[in-house]
C-alpha cells in the first residue's frame, strides 16, 4: 500500500494526540518486540514506537527493520519517535481517497 502526501498529512494529524505503545529496551528489536508492534498494528492500526537511540544510522536501520517484518508503511519519525501505519482487516481509520 502506497499512500501520497495529502494521506500522510491526515495520519500524522490523527497521531499526534496518541502516546508511544511499545518501547524498544536495552536488547533493541527482538523477536518479542516485533511481535508485539505487529500485535498493536493489528490492534490499533496507527501506533507510536519509541527508538532509545541517538545515532542515525542505526535508528535508521531499526525502522527499516520494524517497516519490513511488520508489513507497516512509516509515516514519520520524529527524534526517538516513530509513527507507523499498516490497515487491519476491520479498517478502523478511515484515510482520504487523493
Amino acid at each position: 500500500m502506497n499512500l501520497n502526501k495529502k494521506q500522510i498529512q491526515h495520519l500524522k494529524g490523527l497521531a499526534h494526540t496518541l502516546k508511544p505503545v511499545v518501547l524498544l529496551g536495552s536488547n533493541g528489536l527482538t523477536e518479542a518486540v516485533v511481535a508485539e508492534i505487529d500485535y498493536a498494528l493489528n490492534h490499533h492500526e496507527l501506533i507510536k514506537v519509541k527508538i532509545p537511540t541517538d545515532d542515525r544510522e542505526t535508528k535508521g536501520l531499526i525502522v527499516e527493520a520494524i517497516c519490513r517484518e511488520t508489513n507497516a508503511i512509516k509515516v514519520q519519525v520524529i527524534g526517538k519517535t516513530l509513527i507507523i501505519y499498516r490497515q487491519s482487516e476491520e479498517k478502523k481509520i478511515h484515510i482520504p481517497k487523493l
